[in-house]
């Protein structure tokens, strides 16, 4: 299983143990609290077992652009790409690719090691551009659990043709809304990331990948920082 899916399962069940730490409070907000851990645990679940899934999701984002996450087993991969850039992550290296003045340029790093996931760091190019990841919707609901002053509300959506769970989180910081498909993918997310209004919703979701979302863009330079072996 992929240290990742491990990561996000004792991240569910440390936030659970928080929760109920607190409990010795009064009854209604005991209540609470395990309704915000019940929620988290949920979704955790349900993005963990997407992690040992094949799927190629495309994604509509604000102004009209598009994204996509693409994610395969045996070998295990995953790309994630928006307009001005990409981000791969094979057993061979991290690779981020960024458009500037009509170039793109992919600088290759060493890969994660082995039963482990790429830093929170790689994923932030995606996101400043508006591509929500499941890690980062994990974190902001993690986040919300342990705020007494949240408020989080749960519906039933469908989104794409496929059934998702959505919650709307209220609180002092920033609030949002996310969805996360049966399947465990992120299905829409409407929020702010750093103080930058994001907008994102699944518009297209399939169980097989192109092995061409994983290599590098046409003519793309490349600088390639691996160490040496």
């Amino acid at each position: 299983m992929p240290a990742a899916s491990t990561t996000l399962r004792t991240l569910a069940v440390s936030v659970i143990a928080l929760l109920t730490v607190t409990g010795c409070q009064a009854l209604d907000d005991a209540g609470r609290a395990m309704g915000r851990a019940d929620v988290v645990n949920e979704l955790a679940a349900r993005i963990d077992r997407a992690l040992e899934l094949t799927y190629s999701a495309q994604y509509q984002l604000s102004g009209g652009r598009t994204a996509s996450i693409n994610q395969s087993q045996d070998p295990a991969r995953s790309a994630y790409e928006w307009p001005d850039g990409k981000l791969t992550v094979t057993a061979e290296a991290t690779t981020r690719c960024e458009a500037d003045d009509g170039r793109t340029v992919c600088t290759l790093e060493a890969p994660p090691a082995a039963n482990s996931k790429p830093p929170v760091v790689v994923f932030a190019a995606a996101e400043r551009e508006g591509l929500v990841t499941p890690p980062l919707v994990m974190g902001l609901l993690t986040s919300a659990a342990l705020d007494p002053g949240a408020v989080i509300t749960q519906r039933e959506n469908t989104i794409a043709g496929h059934h998702a769970t959505c919650v709307d989180v209220r609180q002092t910081a920033e609030s949002f809304n996310a969805c996360v498909t049966a399947e465990g993918v992120l299905g829409s997310f409407t929020g702010q990331i750093d103080g930058v209004p994001v907008e994102l919703a699944l518009s297209r979701y399939q169980e097989q990948v192109d092995g061409a979302a994983f290599e590098l863009p046409p003519g793309a330079g490349v600088v390639d920082r691996r160490p040496a072996t």
